[in-house]
């Protein structure tokens, strides 16, 4: 049997990303997870910014630290993902972070797009932001 795969939000244009929309189209779980990303994002002084892609043709959130891209953030119906992306001396580091070694594991495993390296975390619970916490701490110290 096939399970299906789960749909990205925020493929509209018209709906632009905010509060009002995020607490209609969110579970209370998942809308009080991102309430607490908001909260790391800015205990770190990093900025978020939504921007809709045509190419993807959704809203993606980019996170900056000054003017350096830290992460990539995208809805979808049961968790958000965030996407770090990592050359191969950058990437190097990941091993020895303290996180979940299924995303060590995860992020040796991919394949490079280019010369960078996706790491991809799906966050549908408060308990995995610590890992994000340590891969975005980790990608602000990198030149």
């Amino acid at each position: 049997m096939e399970s299906k795969k789960p749909a990205q939000l925020l493929s509209d244009q018209a709906q632009e990303p905010g509060d009002r929309l995020f607490r209609k189209i969110l579970s209370e779980q998942l809308y009080q997870t991102y309430e607490e990303l908001l909260k790391i994002l800015s205990e770190m002084g990093l900025s978020h910014e939504w921007r809709w892609y045509n190419d993807g043709k959704a809203w993606l959130c980019k996170i900056t630290h000054k003017k350096k891209t830290v992460a990539w953030l995208s809805l979808w119906e049961n968790a958000f993902n965030t996407g770090f992306y990592f050359t191969e001396n950058t990437g190097a580091g990941i091993k020895s972070l303290d996180i979940d070694d299924k995303i060590k594991s995860s992020f040796l495993q991919n394949k490079p797009i280019g010369k960078l390296i996706p790491l991809t975390l799906e966050i549908d619970s408060k308990p995995k932001l610590e890992d994000f916490r340590k891969i975005a701490e980790y990608k602000v110290t990198l030149k």
